[in-house]
């Protein structure tokens, strides 16, 4: 007879409605390809009649999540009720049984991840998580087990469908970011409010997640270096493709030779790792670049150097460019070149700049002071660019 493993789910709303019927759906594929036959027990829910996608039957529903997580005959729990409140509470519960938990809360982890790992260490049990971070990429079990004899250092994630999504229609068709937002908020690809995802939050917790399995200790999502994209116009997608790059937000980690004061965590050789999350230029020719719309990607390798995109807003007047070209040089950061298109000599006309490699705080206040020119006619836009070499 074949083997049968009992689940107890906690949720069941957009989520847990959609595990539900994914195992209905699949199930008799899923046990043959594992020899394992799976049975969902009970569905802890907030309310019978929430809305839901996906019919959830009533004899399996229960608003008591502590009688799903403490029933004897349930194996195995799948916590998919999110946040960082409750369903900690719920985890922890499971685990002190000494029941394994399967969840995709990257929140609870990258804020709690190491008390809840000592909790299963404690209790002799197992936290699953591979869904927590780029769900259709087996990229969490690659990193620990496949790469596990391996010193990773960089590691390149396009880990929000959100983002990549807007992003791309931007370069596809020009829109202005806004009108993309709007237009993906319909279609169901982004959330009201969708600060989580185009702020970047979202892909701060699963950066985090990746970083603690690639160099093994917990980061403080709070030491994250996060930028968003709501700053990227359309104009800073036209002029990275005519200079040959794609603007992607990445979730970063590097392995760095000098201290900063913020996303860096210490490993136990002395070298320092920097996580982040912001948006760069990515040239088109690397395979990240050609990952679009709602579609994930992580690109594992050796360490990289930085430079910079630059987009100002000057007055197109005589002296200009020797002014920006002071400041930077005060702060010895060189450029690489300079593109300026046509205008008529007083009025305000974008000019971009490529950066050499520089330190991030020096290129900050450098384009602070640059800021403050006359000249100057608004805020500097500032993306990193990754040459992947």
């Amino acid at each position: 007879m074949m083997q049968k493993i009992t689940l107890g789910m906690i949720g069941g709303g957009t989520v847990g409605s959609g595990v539900f019927h994914a195992l209905q759906r699949n199930g008799g594929l899923l046990s043959s390809r594992i020899g394992i036959k799976v049975n969902v027990r009970k569905i802890a829910v907030k309310a019978f009649d929430e809305p839901r996608p996906y019919e959830i039957p009533t004899d399996l529903m229960t608003t008591d999540w502590q009688s799903v997580v403490k029933d004897p005959e349930a194996d195995i729990i799948v916590e998919l009720v999110g946040g960082t409140g409750l369903a900690k509470t719920m985890i922890l519960t499971a685990l002190k049984l000494g029941k394994p938990v399967i969840t995709a809360n990257k929140a609870l982890l990258a804020e709690h991840g190491e008390e809840l790992f000592a909790a299963a260490s404690d209790y002799g049990t197992n936290l699953y998580y591979e869904a927590s971070v780029c769900g259709g990429i087996p990229i969490i079990k690659a990193l620990r087990e496949g790469f596990v004899g391996n010193c990773i250092t960089a590691l390149y994630g396009i880990v929000n469908g959100t983002c990549n999504y807007i992003l791309t229609r931007m370069k596809l068709e020009g829109a202005d970011f806004d009108a993309v937002l709007k237009d993906a908020q319909k279609q169901g690809y982004a959330e009201t409010p969708p600060d989580l995802d185009i702020d970047g939050w979202d892909s701060q917790h699963k950066i985090g997640i990746l970083a603690s399995l690639a160099h093994g200790f917990w980061v403080n999502p709070k030491k994250i270096y996060v930028e968003g994209i709501r700053h990227i116009s359309a104009l800073d997608i036209q002029f990275a493709e005519q200079l040959g790059y794609t603007v992607k937000l990445l979730g970063i980690i590097k392995t760095v030779e000098r201290r900063a004061s913020r996303g860096e965590g210490k490993r136990q050789n002395g070298s320092r790792i920097q996580v982040s999350v912001y948006p760069t230029l990515v040239p088109n020719a690397h395979v990240l670049a050609s990952v679009n719309h709602v579609f994930n990607a992580v690109f594992v390798r050796d360490d990289v150097v930085s430079q910079y995109f630059v987009r100002l807003n000057v007055v197109d007047k005589p002296g200009v460019l020797a002014k920006i070209s002071t400041v930077l040089g005060a702060a010895k950061i060189g450029i690489s070149s300079v593109f300026q298109p046509e205008g008529h000599e007083g009025e305000s006309v974008p000019l971009i700049l490529m950066l050499h490699d520089a330190p991030n705080g020096a290129v900050t206040k450098a384009l602070a002071r640059i800021g403050r020119l006359l000249a100057v006619k608004s805020k500097p836009i500032m993306i990193r660019v990754e040459s992947f070499e």
